[in-house]
C-alpha cells in the first residue's frame, strides 16, 4: 500500500511539473504577477480561500461586472471579488460574425495555452470562442479576450490594475493544476424578474437557455459540465 502511494504522489508530482512548464509567461507578466501576489494571498487568506484554488468566472454586460469565483476547501466555489468592466462592444445579445464589434455571451473555457502575457492589450486570456454551440449556429469572429488596457472592438476591457488580479489568479489556478478555468458570460443576472423585461427581444428564447447554466451554478456553487445538443446547451455534473 505504501509502495502504491509512493507512485500516485510520484505521478501528481510529474503532472504538476508539467503542467507548470506548459503556462506562458513573459517579463511582463511576471511583473504584474509579483505586483499582486502577496496582497492577494492576505486578502484570500482573510475569506479562508488558497491562492492557486481553481477559478471560475462569470460576466454580466450589465451592470458591467466581472465576477471571480475561487473554490474552498468543501468544493463549493466563493465569489472573492467582483471588477468593474471598463468597457466592452456592442450590446445586449450574443456575437454573431467576425466585425460585428460585438462581445459575446456563452459558456467558455481558458487553458493555458489561451493567455496571452505577451498581449498589446498589457495581459489578456482567449475565450475561445467561437465555441461548439456558436459554431453550430454559424457564428464567426475570433481573438475574443479578457484583456487590459481599456478599449474593447469585441472583448471584455478591463483596467491594467484589474487585469494584474486576474491573469495572476487565472495562471496560478492552472499553475496548480486545474486544467482550464471556466468563464460564463452574460447579458445581465437571468433571474425570472429581470428576464421578463426581455420577452420581446430576439435573444429571449437564447437567454432562457443561458439561465439554465446560470441557475445551475446559483444552485449547485459549482460550474456545471457544459454540452451542446441540436442546436442548445445542456448542463450536468
Amino acid at each position: 500500500m505504501n509502495a502504491l502511494k509512493k507512485v500516485i504522489k510520484l505521478l501528481l508530482l510529474i503532472s504538476f511539473n508539467a503542467a507548470a512548464v506548459d503556462i506562458p509567461t513573459s517579463p511582463r507578466a511576471d511583473r504584474a504577477i509579483a505586483s499582486v501576489e502577496s496582497s492577494l494571498k492576505k486578502e484570500l487568506s482573510a475569506k479562508g480561500l488558497e491562492y492557486g484554488a481553481p477559478v471560475f468566472i462569470r460576466i454580466f454586460k450589465d451592470p458591467g461586472v466581472l465576477e471571480l469565483w475561487l473554490e474552498s476547501s468543501n468544493g463549493k466555489f466563493v465569489n472573492f471579488k467582483n471588477y468593474d468592466i471598463c468597457t466592452f462592444s456592442g450590446d445586449l445579445g450574443p456575437k454573431l460574425k467576425e466585425g460585428d464589434n460585438q462581445s459575446p455571451e456563452g459558456f467558455y473555457f481558458v487553458n493555458s495555452a489561451r493567455l496571452n502575457p505577451w498581449s498589446r492589450f498589457h495581459l489578456s486570456f482567449n475565450l475561445g470562442y467561437p465555441n461548439k454551440y456558436d459554431r453550430h449556429h454559424g457564428r464567426t469572429g475570433s481573438a475574443l479576450m479578457v484583456h487590459g488596457n481599456c478599449v474593447s472592438i469585441g472583448c471584455y476591457a478591463m483596467t491594467d490594475s484589474y487585469i494584474n488580479e486576474i491573469y495572476a489568479l487565472g495562471a496560478a489556478a492552472l499553475k496548480s493544476g486545474q486544467p482550464f478555468f471556466r468563464v460564463h458570460s452574460f447579458p445581465f443576472k437571468l433571474d425570472r424578474e429581470s428576464l421578463i423585461k426581455y420577452q420581446s427581444s430576439q435573444w429571449y428564447l437564447f437567454w432562457l437557455n443561458l439561465k439554465d447554466g446560470y441557475d445551475y451554478f446559483n444552485l449547485h456553487k459549482r460550474p456545471p459540465n457544459v454540452e451542446v445538443l441540436n442546436g442548445k446547451y445542456i448542463f450536468g455534473a
